[in-house]
């Protein structure tokens, strides 16, 4: 009896973690500022994808909506870039905060977020477009389309 209860217990957790899991991952991604300085692009997103994998599926589907919606990325004059996406996780904060990342385009004592990237997407000469996960792996668009697990030492 006692083990059917720890099977029927177990099974249950499993249920309520896999139904979890699909809730935040089938969230869409929330943009919500987008800041430009020279050839950066520090987009303020939640919800964006937990894996790797997900994060530039994400980035591949949108890249072309961003480009039309934003105008991102906006490459320097030899046309490199990169585009680094923060979790906007509790809001704008004034500076107080060591090591905040604020943004001089607001006109206003509020504009700052922690320091939460979360990805980024860079164009190069020597590997042209690099993805960095940040709390996972990089990666690099091939010439053929397929991604490429790299290490930068």
């Amino acid at each position: 009896m006692k083990n059917r209860k720890a099977i029927v217990l177990l099974f249950l957790a499993g249920c309520v973690l896999t139904g979890y899991w699909l809730w935040l991952s089938l969230r869409p991604v929330e943009i919500v500022a987008i800041h430009q300085r020279f050839d950066t692009t520090s987009v303020l997103v939640n919800n964006f994808p937990l894996t790797d994998k997900g994060k530039i599926n994400w980035w591949l589907k949108n890249k072309d909506r961003l480009k039309e919606k934003y105008n991102i990325p906006k490459p320097s004059s030899s046309g490199y870039f990169t585009i680094i996406f923060w979790d906007f996780g509790e809001g704008y904060k004034e500076e107080g905060k060591y090591d905040r990342l604020c943004f001089d385009d607001m006109k206003t004592k509020v504009n700052c977020i922690e320091k939460e990237a979360v990805f980024s997407v860079n164009k190069s000469r020597n590997f042209g477009i690099t993805f960095n996960a940040y709390d996972g792996d990089n990666y690099r668009l091939g010439q053929d389309g397929d991604i490429i697990k790299v290490r930068f030492d």
